[in-house]
């Protein structure tokens, strides 16, 4: 039946329909039409739509916000307790007395106000303490170039002074960072930093070329500006894990020294 409605005989009357004329001003303007949304109860939609949507975007932006504030302060409460439990190891406890790389004596208070980077190795390590020196280093310098982070300071201490006295720690710390301070000791000054840091070491046989390998533990330090150990990194943190650590605690720390 609609078909038949579009017959040639059904085109001159629709041809005359009109299209209902726009209201007019007295001057002969056509006035304009207001438009709205409807529904289908045929009652205007607009902005009681829009408002709605309004309210549950600002109900929703709260509540990620919410959702992100617990979850930062969870975050922090878990690197608190985690740090106050490696206090309690009594780890890196007491003073030290080192020369560093140029011949300077050292000791821990001169690093009080820093945040440094620690590790313990030896000179003549084939490749766990170059690997592990390289990845404290790219640590430093990837928190450098961050503005408004405070400095690290990179300190190499080794376990072998019987090979590493200070020309050798000279010669060995110029190839990973200008700032990578280098510190060695006696047997006995350096048996006594490596305790008090629980860092084990033993060196082994020697070969016929008096060459020896010294077994030690693996580990990055991380100190705060008050001088007490507060973090240690092993060798499966890569340096971007490092830093981001480092970060937090920056973040969080509060000086117990004031």
């Amino acid at each position: 039946m609609l078909l038949l409605a579009w017959t040639p005989k059904a085109w001159p009357g629709f041809c005359k329909l009109r299209v209902p004329a726009l209201p007019r001003t007295p001057g002969g303007k056509a006035l304009p039409v207001r438009r709205h949304l409807w529904s289908r109860q045929g009652r205007p939609q607009g902005p009681r739509l829009w408002t709605r949507l309004l309210i549950t975007a600002l109900f929703g932006a709260g509540l990620g916000g919410a959702w992100l504030a617990m979850r930062a302060e969870k975050e922090r409460d878990r690197q608190q307790q985690r740090t106050e439990a490696l206090r309690q190891a009594a780890v890196g406890q007491g003073d030290f007395s080192l020369l560093d790389h140029r011949g300077q004596p050292r000791c821990k208070a001169d690093f009080r106000g820093q945040w440094v980077l620690l590790y313990f190795g030896f000179t003549h390590c084939p490749d766990i303490c170059p690997d592990e020196l390289e990845k404290l280093v790219q640590v430093v310098r990837q928190l450098e170039v961050e503005p408004g982070l405070p400095p690290v300071q990179p300190i190499f201490i080794t376990v072998d002074p019987e090979r590493d006295d200070v020309a050798a720690m000279a010669r060995y710390v110029q190839d990973f960072h200008p700032r990578l301070l280098g510190l060695t000791g006696s047997t006995e000054q350096v048996a006594q930093v490596s305790r008090s840091y629980r860092v084990y070491y033993s060196a082994g046989p020697k070969d016929e070329d008096q060459d020896y390998i010294v077994d030690h533990s693996v580990a990055i330090y991380l100190l705060s500006p008050d001088g007490l150990f507060t973090d240690y990194y092993g060798r499966i943190q890569s340096a971007k894990q490092i830093a981001a650590s480092v970060r937090r605690h920056m973040a969080a720390f509060r000086s117990i020294l004031q």
